[in-house]
């Protein structure tokens, strides 16, 4: 059973002092209401930074309370909770209530509860017929077990909506817009890139085909020094936000600002309530003495500080795409009356040159299904195209991938797949599927070598093999990978046992 948004009908919540929507924010509406009527219970809309998710959150728990519906606003942590409902109270939807042990605000008598995960998890769901889940790619099982089997009619709202799994919770997906869009329209300024001195993250250790954060933390130590002076050169002056790989990688780097005069405060998991407050108090000040915040996540999702005019990146990245675009963002926010022309962007990690191509089609397309984000945030990315040196033919911008995201330039390669007609095809064997294409089974290849090799002959262990299944040379441009953490397919395995048997009884040694 699933419940109309809008109706006419005032119960209370009909005083409001919500600001006309924007068209993108309309149609987002719209579309929301035929997916309802064509039976999607569940549904996301895809908003990037920007587009309003919480205006957009609590206007559809609006449009539920003026009929005398219940409505739940679902965060992914608590810190959000008090931020949720300020714009609450801004926006006129005072009879709301809190579900938080010993909150002032605490009373299940109110038809609009804000709550995040975790108290939801130790409390319980309380009976609700529209639940509105903030940040909803952050998948907690007290969220996702609830929604699919709940009646309420349930709206999840995310910039980066990738992670794995949503397309077995939700059954429709909206763009509400782009960020190519909101950047024509002024709500987000323009990026500009400075690809400053990097952590070598050659050799580095992985987990899960990710950098593991002690090995970022050991590499990001060896160029805090730049990170610091070369802030001074690009950045001085300017609101920044600095994300680190580990607290005690931000909090090294922390210190080492403030060895330079530069007030900068840390801000993580370990930082208390009252000092969060404290700190974002200052913060949001237009001449805050605070001039650099540093984290590692928890300010990458929900916070905004549209001052905030210069991002540093000093988190290597292989695969989570959606991380990337998190921290990016939060300098992205325009800020009329402040004199915000653009948000600089000093990439000590690499990771714009890793994601520039994905980032890119993201920013003017969004996601065309729910899934599509999934493969986004488990392609590892390796550091082989010099993106750096190429820059944008129609602009100069730099760093650029297939698309420019400065002047809108699209590079057309149609003779792509034709130069080289294997690589981006399926890899079979019969109607056995071995690889998605001739790089996934070259990874797998490496991985399987590096374990059943020694060093000296892993790479021609490899080579041999893609020979072998393929019947052709691995192209030159692929580099031997001996990433343990690459996932070896069933089939490859089975194609790789087999010539080993084969090759035992060859020579007597079945």
């Amino acid at each position: 059973m699933t419940y109309a948004l809008l109706s006419n009908q005032s119960t209370g919540y009909g005083s409001t002092s919500f600001p006309p929507p924007r068209p993108f924010q309309s149609s987002a509406h719209d579309a929301l209401r035929a997916g309802l009527k064509a039976g999607h219970k569940n549904q996301i809309v895809m908003a990037p930074t920007g587009a309003g998710k919480s205006y957009l959150g609590l206007r559809i728990a609006h449009e539920a309370l003026v009929k005398g519906k219940r409505a739940i606003f679902v965060c992914d942590r608590t810190t959000l909770i008090n931020q949720t409902s300020e714009a609450a109270d801004a926006y006129g939807l005072h009879e709301h209530a809190i579900i938080q042990a010993s909150h002032w605000r605490f009373n299940p008598e109110y038809k609009f509860q804000i709550a995040s995960a975790q108290t939801l998890k130790n409390r319980g769901w309380p009976d609700a017929d529209v639940i509105i889940v903030d940040e909803c790619h952050t998948l907690m099982a007290v969220v996702t077990d609830h929604i699919t089997t709940c009646r309420a009619a349930v709206v999840g709202i995310s910039a980066t909506p990738f992670s794995a799994g949503l397309g077995r919770l939700y059954s429709n997906l909206i763009n509400a817009t782009t960020m190519h869009e909101l950047t024509q329209s002024g709500v987000l300024v323009p990026m500009k890139v400075f690809s400053c001195t990097k952590a070598n993250m050659n050799g580095a250790a992985t987990a899960g085909g990710e950098w593991t954060d002690k090995a970022a933390e050991e590499r990001g130590m060896e160029i805090i020094g730049d990170v610091v002076s070369e802030w001074c050169k690009l950045g001085q002056d300017r609101k920044t936000i600095v994300f680190g790989s580990t607290i005690a990688h931000c909090e090294e780097i922390c210190r080492q600002f403030i060895a330079v005069g530069v007030m900068a405060a840390v801000f993580t998991s370990r930082t208390t309530a009252t000092e969060r407050k404290e700190l974002l108090d200052e913060y949001r000040k237009p001449d805050s003495v605070l001039k650099v915040l540093v984290s590692v996540e928890a300010l990458a999702k929900g916070f905004d500080v549209p001052t905030v005019s210069c991002v540093v990146d000093c988190r290597p990245l292989r695969k989570s795409l959606s991380t990337a675009i998190q921290m990016w963002g939060r300098g992205l926010r325009g800020a009329p009356g402040f004199g915000k022309d653009d948000c600089i962007l000093l990439d000590h990690s690499g990771n714009i040159l890793r994601f520039m191509d994905d980032f890119s089609d993201i920013y003017y397309n969004g996601l065309n299904e729910l899934d599509s984000g999934e493969k986004l945030d488990k392609t590892i990315r390796r550091d082989e195209k010099d993106h750096e040196a190429k820059g944008c033919p129609g602009c100069g911008f730099s760093p650029f991938g297939r698309r420019c995201i400065s002047c809108g330039f699209e590079r057309v390669t149609p003779s792509l797949v034709q130069s080289d007609p294997g690589e981006m095809r399926e890899i079979m064997l019969g109607k056995k599927k071995l690889a998605d294409d001739a790089r996934h089974l070259w990874d797998q290849l490496c991985a399987y070598a590096a374990r059943h090799s020694a060093p000296e002959k892993q790479q021609g262990r490899a080579w041999h093999l893609f020979k072998d299944m393929t019947g052709k040379e691995p192209p030159a441009h692929f580099r031997f990978d001996g990433d343990l953490n690459t996932p070896i397919t069933k089939n490859v395995l089975g194609k790789i046992r087999s010539k080993n048997i084969a090759f035992q009884k060859a020579t007597g040694r079945a």
